[in-house]
């Protein structure tokens, strides 16, 4: 008797577990079945859109200066260090300059020899030259003198023709030295060969000491501009030669930013667009910047068009080839209605739709694009503000599926970004 009770009340207790269970499966699974599973939704926003075109490039001046030595020396000093800013002919470089001391010292007194005998012609050469003349001119007239009286004397019967012929060529001889003295003292006047000679013989040695002294200055390499120092490439000792560029300097002044746009987004672009960059540095300070310039070619390794933007008032932290982040500007909508990229299927061809929360279930819609990125998306018509889609990678959701919508984390931004970095 006691063990049948026990067995009816056993069996009672199985019954009744069995129902807590299929209660409690029941309030777990049950909304499942009948409600639909649980999916994150995204919400439609209505607000300003700015699309942006992204990329990196670098900072850059318009030109930098190459600097190297003009003669082959060897380096004794480098007073600046790269990074350093420099002023207009502040000391780059110094080379070893002795030999280059010695030369110079060589030209002028070449010079002083030059000026000497320039000197010797006119103190002495040219006097000299005058007084020969002189004498050359009494001995021209005493022989033209012997010539008449002996041609007088030949007309009397006094002398022979021999005689009248040794008269003669004395005076020819008398004649010839005379025009001998006067072409020395000619050329030994200001305007005279000579003259000119010992002039182009100073003038010679003055160009030797110029040129010596051009080679002693350019032991000592001078910055052309003011800048910045950004590469160095020597140290004292090493042995230089011109064509090697040693250094490079950034002028001070205009600042340019290099970026690479990849070229499908080549038709968006225009001079004269506004843009928002940052230094990878320094990512949450930003400046303004301007398109300036887009590369009429393209580059056919990377895909890609190098544009160049002007920097109006650089931040003073902004250095040479620093990495930055630009947002060009391309388009904005005020009030624009706005869904997620990702909630977009069919994103790319003429017939884009969503699935729309319609309320407790999802229905497909079709809807017409405006201006777009990887992130946001302008709708034309199809949508309103406060709409509710589902993401596109939510899976077993299709068209007239029953849901349970659940919000999303975050919202969605209204400031996009097109990524074109090559």
């Amino acid at each position: 008797m006691i063990r049948t009770v026990v067995a009816r009340i056993r069996r009672h207790i199985g019954l009744v577990s069995a129902l807590v269970l299929t209660i409690v499966i029941g309030m777990f699974v049950g909304p499942r079945v009948v409600l639909g599973p649980r999916i994150i939704v995204e919400p439609i926003v209505q607000q300003d859109f700015v699309q942006t075109v992204v990329a990196s490039g670098r900072v850059e001046t318009p030109h930098r200066v190459d600097v190297g030595v003009q003669i082959t020396g060897t380096v004794q000093r480098v007073p600046v260090r790269e990074g350093q800013s420099v002023a207009s002919g502040a000391t780059l470089i110094e080379l070893e300059p002795s030999e280059l001391h010695a030369a110079l010292r060589q030209a002028e007194r070449a010079v002083q020899y030059a000026a000497a005998k320039q000197r010797q012609l006119r103190e002495v050469q040219a006097p000299a030259a005058a007084q020969a003349m002189r004498q050359a001119q009494l001995a021209h007239d005493a022989a033209v003198d012997a010539w008449k009286r002996s041609s007088t004397l030949f007309a009397a019967g006094a002398i022979s023709q021999s005689e009248m012929d040794v008269a003669r060529r004395g005076e020819q001889s008398a004649a010839a030295q005379l025009q001998t003295a006067q072409q020395a003292v000619v050329s030994a006047m200001p305007s005279g060969s000579d003259d000119a000679a010992s002039s182009a013989t100073l003038a010679q040695a003055q160009a030797g000491v110029a040129l010596a002294r051009a080679k002693l200055d350019y032991t000592t390499v001078r910055a052309p501009i003011v800048g910045v120092l950004i590469a160095r490439d020597v140290e004292p000792g090493d042995v230089v030669q011109p064509g090697r560029v040693l250094m490079v300097l950034s002028p001070a002044g205009e600042t340019q930013l290099v970026v690479q746009i990849d070229e499908k987004n080549l038709r968006l672009l225009t001079i004269g667009l506004t843009a928002v960059a940052s230094a990878d540095a320094y990512p949450t300070k930003r400046f303004a910047a301007d398109v300036v310039y887009i590369n009429p070619s393209v580059d056919a390794q990377r895909g890609a068009v190098e544009v160049k933007l002007h920097v109006a008032s650089p931040p003073a932290y902004l250095k040479q080839d620093m990495t930055v982040s630009v947002d060009i500007q391309i388009a904005t909508r005020p009030y624009a209605i706005l869904v997620p990229g990702d909630a977009v299927h069919d994103i790319d061809t003429n017939v884009p739709w969503v699935l729309v929360v319609d309320g407790g279930h999802v229905r497909k819609r079709r809807i017409m694009l405006g201006l777009r990125s990887t992130g946001v998306c302008e709708v034309r018509s199809g949508l309103v503000a406060g709409d509710r889609v589902v993401p596109v990678a939510t899976a077993n959701v299709v068209d007239g599926a029953r849901i349970r919508p659940t919000a999303a984390s975050a919202s969605t931004s209204a400031s996009t970004s097109t990524s074109t970095a090559p």
